[in-house]
Protein backbone atom coordinates (compact mmCIF):
# COMPACT_ATOMS: atom_id res chain seq x y z
CA UNK A 1 0.00 0.00 0.00
CA UNK A 2 1.58 3.35 -1.07
CA UNK A 3 2.73 5.83 2.04
CA UNK A 4 0.31 8.97 2.63
CA UNK A 5 1.29 11.45 0.80
CA UNK A 6 -0.14 13.85 3.08
CA UNK A 7 2.44 14.35 5.63
CA UNK A 8 1.03 17.37 8.01
CA UNK A 9 -2.01 19.31 8.07
CA UNK A 10 -2.08 22.41 10.26
CA UNK A 11 -3.98 25.84 11.12
CA UNK A 12 -2.71 28.76 8.93
CA UNK A 13 -1.97 31.42 11.37
CA UNK A 14 -0.55 35.00 11.16
CA UNK A 15 1.86 34.98 8.70
CA UNK A 16 1.51 31.98 7.61
CA UNK A 17 4.58 29.19 8.12
CA UNK A 18 6.95 28.79 5.04
CA UNK A 19 9.74 26.23 4.52
CA UNK A 20 13.29 26.36 2.96
CA UNK A 21 13.48 28.01 0.96
CA UNK A 22 10.99 30.59 1.23
CA UNK A 23 11.50 33.18 4.55
CA UNK A 24 7.45 34.20 5.31
CA UNK A 25 4.32 34.62 3.79
CA UNK A 26 1.17 36.84 4.14
CA UNK A 27 -1.85 36.94 3.02
CA UNK A 28 -3.84 40.35 3.56
CA UNK A 29 -7.08 40.67 2.54
CA UNK A 30 -8.96 44.30 3.67
CA UNK A 31 -12.18 45.79 2.57
CA UNK A 32 -11.36 49.11 2.37
CA UNK A 33 -13.78 51.44 2.08
CA UNK A 34 -14.11 54.66 -0.56
CA UNK A 35 -11.10 56.53 -0.81
CA UNK A 36 -10.94 60.56 -0.12
CA UNK A 37 -8.87 62.86 -1.87
CA UNK A 38 -5.33 61.68 -0.30
CA UNK A 39 -6.20 58.01 -2.60
CA UNK A 40 -6.64 56.86 1.75
CA UNK A 41 -10.15 55.65 3.13
CA UNK A 42 -12.86 58.02 3.33
CA UNK A 43 -13.33 56.85 7.05
CA UNK A 44 -12.72 58.26 10.42
CA UNK A 45 -8.93 56.88 11.88
CA UNK A 46 -9.89 57.60 15.21
CA UNK A 47 -9.17 54.27 17.47
CA UNK A 48 -6.39 53.22 15.61
CA UNK A 49 -2.47 52.10 16.64
CA UNK A 50 -1.35 55.24 13.16
CA UNK A 51 2.12 53.62 12.26
CA UNK A 52 1.42 50.31 13.61
CA UNK A 53 -2.15 49.29 12.26
CA UNK A 54 -2.75 45.79 12.15
CA UNK A 55 -5.91 45.01 14.01
CA UNK A 56 -8.43 45.12 11.58
CA UNK A 57 -10.28 46.92 12.95
CA UNK A 58 -13.77 47.57 10.48
CA UNK A 59 -12.08 44.64 8.64
CA UNK A 60 -9.26 46.53 6.91
CA UNK A 61 -5.90 47.91 7.99
CA UNK A 62 -3.43 51.09 7.73
CA UNK A 63 -0.50 48.82 8.23
CA UNK A 64 2.01 51.44 8.12
CA UNK A 65 0.40 54.00 6.30
CA UNK A 66 -0.31 57.47 8.37
CA UNK A 67 -2.78 58.86 5.33
CA UNK A 68 -2.55 55.95 2.63
CA UNK A 69 -2.57 52.41 3.96
CA UNK A 70 0.09 50.37 2.97
CA UNK A 71 4.09 49.95 3.68
CA UNK A 72 6.08 53.38 3.77
CA UNK A 73 9.96 53.35 2.94
CA UNK A 74 12.00 50.41 4.36
CA UNK A 75 15.18 48.43 3.33
CA UNK A 76 15.26 45.30 2.60
CA UNK A 77 18.53 42.86 1.91
CA UNK A 78 19.55 39.09 1.29
CA UNK A 79 16.36 37.60 -0.38
CA UNK A 80 13.45 38.35 -2.39
CA UNK A 81 9.99 39.67 -2.15
CA UNK A 82 6.97 38.10 -4.47
CA UNK A 83 3.97 40.20 -4.40
CA UNK A 84 0.83 38.31 -5.55
CA UNK A 85 -1.84 41.07 -6.16
CA UNK A 86 -5.32 39.36 -6.35
CA UNK A 87 -7.91 42.70 -6.18
CA UNK A 88 -6.73 46.65 -5.51
CA UNK A 89 -3.41 48.31 -6.18
CA UNK A 90 -0.06 48.60 -4.88
CA UNK A 91 2.09 52.00 -5.43
CA UNK A 92 5.60 50.64 -5.61
CA UNK A 93 9.00 53.19 -5.36
CA UNK A 94 12.15 52.18 -4.53
CA UNK A 95 15.98 53.67 -4.22
CA UNK A 96 16.50 52.83 -7.45
CA UNK A 97 14.34 55.36 -8.75
CA UNK A 98 11.75 52.70 -9.88
CA UNK A 99 8.41 53.13 -8.96
CA UNK A 100 5.03 50.89 -10.42
CA UNK A 101 1.29 50.64 -10.00
CA UNK A 102 0.19 47.12 -10.28
CA UNK A 103 -2.75 44.99 -9.53
CA UNK A 104 -5.76 42.98 -10.61
CA UNK A 105 -3.64 39.74 -10.88
CA UNK A 106 0.18 41.42 -11.51
CA UNK A 107 2.80 39.84 -10.01
CA UNK A 108 5.44 42.05 -8.87
CA UNK A 109 8.93 40.01 -8.10
CA UNK A 110 12.05 41.89 -6.18
CA UNK A 111 15.50 40.29 -5.66
CA UNK A 112 16.49 43.01 -3.18
CA UNK A 113 19.89 41.20 -3.18
CA UNK A 114 22.62 43.23 -2.17
CA UNK A 115 20.16 46.19 -0.68
CA UNK A 116 17.15 48.51 -1.96
CA UNK A 117 14.94 50.37 -0.36
CA UNK A 118 11.65 50.68 -1.39
CA UNK A 119 7.36 51.49 -0.18
CA UNK A 120 4.29 49.45 -1.04
CA UNK A 121 1.42 51.68 -0.56
CA UNK A 122 -2.41 50.77 -1.13
CA UNK A 123 -3.56 53.95 -3.06
CA UNK A 124 -7.98 53.74 -3.09
CA UNK A 125 -8.93 54.94 -5.89
CA UNK A 126 -12.21 54.93 -5.84
CA UNK A 127 -14.29 57.49 -4.13
CA UNK A 128 -17.90 56.32 -4.68
CA UNK A 129 -17.39 52.48 -4.06
CA UNK A 130 -15.72 50.25 -1.50
CA UNK A 131 -11.70 49.75 -2.84
CA UNK A 132 -10.96 45.71 -1.70
CA UNK A 133 -7.09 45.03 -1.25
CA UNK A 134 -6.18 41.12 -1.47
CA UNK A 135 -2.65 40.08 -2.09
CA UNK A 136 0.23 37.24 -0.85
CA UNK A 137 3.62 38.48 -0.22
CA UNK A 138 5.91 36.14 -0.12
CA UNK A 139 9.51 36.11 0.94
CA UNK A 140 12.14 33.44 -0.78
CA UNK A 141 15.52 33.35 0.42
CA UNK A 142 18.49 33.60 -1.41
CA UNK A 143 21.36 31.71 -1.39
CA UNK A 144 24.81 33.14 0.15
CA UNK A 145 26.54 33.67 -3.22
CA UNK A 146 23.86 35.56 -4.29
CA UNK A 147 22.64 37.64 -1.28
CA UNK A 148 25.10 40.35 -2.93
CA UNK A 149 23.96 40.44 -6.07
CA UNK A 150 22.65 43.61 -7.77
CA UNK A 151 18.82 44.80 -6.92
CA UNK A 152 16.33 43.78 -9.83
CA UNK A 153 12.52 43.74 -9.64
CA UNK A 154 10.68 42.12 -12.47
CA UNK A 155 6.78 42.96 -13.24
CA UNK A 156 4.85 39.66 -14.54
CA UNK A 157 1.22 41.46 -16.00
CA UNK A 158 -1.81 39.34 -15.40
CA UNK A 159 -2.77 38.90 -19.09
CA UNK A 160 0.76 37.28 -19.72
CA UNK A 161 1.18 34.91 -16.91
CA UNK A 162 0.67 31.54 -17.80
CA UNK A 163 -2.57 29.42 -16.86
CA UNK A 164 -3.92 25.96 -17.16
CA UNK A 165 -7.43 25.47 -17.73
CA UNK A 166 -8.71 21.72 -17.05
CA UNK A 167 -11.69 19.99 -16.19
CA UNK A 168 -12.71 16.55 -14.62
CA UNK A 169 -14.52 13.31 -16.24
CA UNK A 170 -17.33 15.62 -14.91
CA UNK A 171 -16.53 18.80 -16.41
CA UNK A 172 -15.77 20.74 -13.20
CA UNK A 173 -13.10 23.25 -13.75
CA UNK A 174 -9.60 23.69 -11.98
CA UNK A 175 -7.56 26.76 -12.99
CA UNK A 176 -3.95 26.75 -12.07
CA UNK A 177 -2.00 30.71 -12.16
CA UNK A 178 1.62 29.46 -13.05
CA UNK A 179 3.37 32.53 -11.44
CA UNK A 180 6.50 30.39 -11.26
CA UNK A 181 7.67 26.60 -12.43
CA UNK A 182 6.96 24.79 -14.96
CA UNK A 183 3.46 22.92 -14.78
CA UNK A 184 3.31 20.23 -17.55
CA UNK A 185 3.48 22.33 -21.17
CA UNK A 186 3.52 25.92 -19.77
CA UNK A 187 6.54 27.43 -19.11
CA UNK A 188 6.49 30.81 -16.05
CA UNK A 189 7.67 33.93 -17.13
CA UNK A 190 11.54 34.59 -16.64
CA UNK A 191 12.47 35.74 -13.25
CA UNK A 192 14.78 38.50 -12.64
CA UNK A 193 18.36 36.95 -13.55
CA UNK A 194 19.53 36.02 -9.93
CA UNK A 195 16.76 34.91 -8.52
CA UNK A 196 16.94 31.63 -7.04
CA UNK A 197 14.06 30.62 -10.01
CA UNK A 198 16.32 31.16 -12.46
CA UNK A 199 18.52 28.02 -11.06
CA UNK A 200 17.80 25.33 -12.80
CA UNK A 201 18.25 23.10 -9.54
CA UNK A 202 15.58 25.00 -7.62
CA UNK A 203 12.40 22.65 -8.58
CA UNK A 204 10.81 26.07 -7.44
CA UNK A 205 7.16 26.29 -7.72
CA UNK A 206 4.74 29.04 -6.88
CA UNK A 207 1.12 28.30 -7.69
CA UNK A 208 -2.38 29.24 -6.99
CA UNK A 209 -5.10 27.05 -7.64
CA UNK A 210 -9.06 27.64 -7.86
CA UNK A 211 -11.13 24.54 -7.95
CA UNK A 212 -14.70 24.69 -8.82
CA UNK A 213 -17.04 23.01 -6.75
CA UNK A 214 -16.44 19.44 -6.42
CA UNK A 215 -13.62 19.75 -8.93
CA UNK A 216 -10.91 16.91 -8.98
CA UNK A 217 -7.44 17.78 -10.17
CA UNK A 218 -4.02 15.61 -10.04
CA UNK A 219 -1.02 17.56 -8.94
CA UNK A 220 2.19 15.89 -10.78
CA UNK A 221 4.84 15.21 -8.64
CA UNK A 222 7.62 17.61 -8.53
CA UNK A 223 11.36 16.77 -10.01
CA UNK A 224 12.88 15.64 -6.45
CA UNK A 225 11.83 13.92 -3.31
CA UNK A 226 14.47 16.57 -1.66
CA UNK A 227 12.05 19.32 -3.08
CA UNK A 228 9.83 21.03 0.13
CA UNK A 229 6.28 21.43 -1.30
CA UNK A 230 3.56 23.08 0.81
CA UNK A 231 -0.16 24.09 0.15
CA UNK A 232 -2.31 26.58 1.87
CA UNK A 233 -6.08 26.23 1.68
CA UNK A 234 -7.37 29.87 2.37
CA UNK A 235 -10.43 30.18 0.54
CA UNK A 236 -13.72 26.99 0.13
CA UNK A 237 -15.28 25.18 2.56
CA UNK A 238 -12.97 21.22 2.78
CA UNK A 239 -10.43 19.63 0.42
CA UNK A 240 -9.87 16.06 0.16
CA UNK A 241 -5.83 15.79 -0.75
CA UNK A 242 -4.71 12.18 -1.28
CA UNK A 243 -7.97 10.65 0.52
CA UNK A 244 -7.01 13.08 3.80
CA UNK A 245 -9.84 15.51 4.89
CA UNK A 246 -9.18 19.14 4.97
CA UNK A 247 -10.86 21.95 6.45
CA UNK A 248 -10.23 25.50 5.35
CA UNK A 249 -7.32 27.60 6.96
CA UNK A 250 -5.13 25.14 6.21
CA UNK A 251 -1.40 24.16 6.25
CA UNK A 252 -0.76 21.06 4.48
CA UNK A 253 3.01 19.34 3.46
CA UNK A 254 2.87 16.98 1.53
CA UNK A 255 5.05 14.21 -0.11
CA UNK A 256 6.67 16.01 -3.43
CA UNK A 257 7.73 13.02 -5.30
CA UNK A 258 4.39 11.84 -5.28
CA UNK A 259 1.13 12.62 -7.84
CA UNK A 260 -1.63 13.88 -5.79
CA UNK A 261 -5.20 14.07 -6.25
CA UNK A 262 -7.16 17.34 -4.94
CA UNK A 263 -10.97 16.60 -4.42
CA UNK A 264 -12.80 19.65 -3.38
CA UNK A 265 -15.74 20.36 -1.62
CA UNK A 266 -19.05 22.18 -2.19
CA UNK A 267 -18.13 25.83 -3.37
CA UNK A 268 -15.11 27.35 -4.81
CA UNK A 269 -11.84 26.29 -3.13
CA UNK A 270 -8.56 28.02 -3.66
CA UNK A 271 -4.90 27.61 -2.63
CA UNK A 272 -1.54 28.78 -2.71
CA UNK A 273 1.70 26.40 -3.51
CA UNK A 274 4.55 26.99 -2.73
CA UNK A 275 7.57 24.69 -3.69
CA UNK A 276 11.38 24.38 -3.94
CA UNK A 277 14.53 22.84 -3.30
CA UNK A 278 15.99 23.66 0.28
CA UNK A 279 18.91 25.52 0.28
CA UNK A 280 20.20 24.10 3.40
CA UNK A 281 22.55 26.75 4.51
CA UNK A 282 22.45 28.87 8.08
CA UNK A 283 19.39 31.70 8.40
CA UNK A 284 20.41 34.79 10.26
CA UNK A 285 17.26 37.15 10.31
CA UNK A 286 16.69 40.82 12.03
CA UNK A 287 13.66 42.52 10.55
CA UNK A 288 14.21 43.29 6.93
CA UNK A 289 17.67 41.72 6.35
CA UNK A 290 18.27 37.83 5.61
CA UNK A 291 22.21 36.65 5.89
CA UNK A 292 24.06 33.59 7.07
CA UNK A 293 25.35 35.15 9.61
CA UNK A 294 24.90 37.22 12.95
CA UNK A 295 28.27 39.32 11.20
CA UNK A 296 26.61 39.89 8.06
CA UNK A 297 23.46 41.14 10.04
CA UNK A 298 25.73 43.88 11.64
CA UNK A 299 27.23 44.60 8.41
CA UNK A 300 23.82 45.12 6.82
CA UNK A 301 23.22 47.89 9.46
CA UNK A 302 26.42 49.17 8.82
CA UNK A 303 25.93 49.93 5.46
CA UNK A 304 22.44 50.70 5.51
CA UNK A 305 23.27 53.66 7.66
CA UNK A 306 26.07 54.81 5.99
CA UNK A 307 24.78 54.56 2.45
CA UNK A 308 20.70 53.74 2.78
CA UNK A 309 21.32 51.70 -0.01
CA UNK A 310 21.23 54.35 -2.68
CA UNK A 311 19.48 57.31 -0.59
CA UNK A 312 15.58 57.93 -1.00
CA UNK A 313 14.94 60.02 -4.43
CA UNK A 314 11.15 60.52 -3.52
CA UNK A 315 10.01 63.46 -1.44
CA UNK A 316 7.52 61.57 0.81
CA UNK A 317 8.25 57.89 2.56
CA UNK A 318 4.95 56.98 1.37
CA UNK A 319 4.79 58.30 -2.29
CA UNK A 320 1.38 57.21 -4.17
CA UNK A 321 1.17 57.98 -8.18
CA UNK A 322 -2.06 60.81 -9.58
CA UNK A 323 -5.30 58.89 -8.78
CA UNK A 324 -5.42 58.57 -13.17
CA UNK A 325 -2.53 56.73 -13.64
CA UNK A 326 -3.24 53.29 -15.17
CA UNK A 327 -1.31 50.34 -14.51
CA UNK A 328 2.59 50.86 -15.66
CA UNK A 329 6.19 50.40 -13.99
CA UNK A 330 9.07 52.53 -14.98
CA UNK A 331 12.54 51.16 -14.21
CA UNK A 332 15.99 52.19 -12.64
CA UNK A 333 16.69 52.62 -16.42
CA UNK A 334 14.63 54.58 -17.34
CA UNK A 335 12.44 52.19 -19.34
CA UNK A 336 8.17 51.97 -19.00
CA UNK A 337 6.11 49.09 -19.72
CA UNK A 338 2.57 48.71 -19.34
CA UNK A 339 0.34 45.48 -19.58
Amino acid sequence: MASNPVISVSKLDFPWETADPFLFCVHHDDAYPRGNAQLGPAAALDGRELGNDFAGKDGWRMYHGMTVPGFPAHPHRGFETVTIVRRGLIDHSDSLGATARFGGGDVQWLTAGRGIMHSEMFPLLDQVHPNPLELFQIWLNLPALDKMAAPHFTMFWSENIPRLLSSDTQGRATEVVCIAGRLGELTPLPPPPNSRAAQADSDLAIWTIRMSPRARWTLAAANSAATHRRLYFFNGSNLTIGGTLVPLSSMIDVRADAGIELVNGDGIGELLMLQGRPLNEPVAQYGPFVMNTEAEIKQAFADFHDTQFGGWPWNRNDPVLPREQQRYAKHADGRVETP
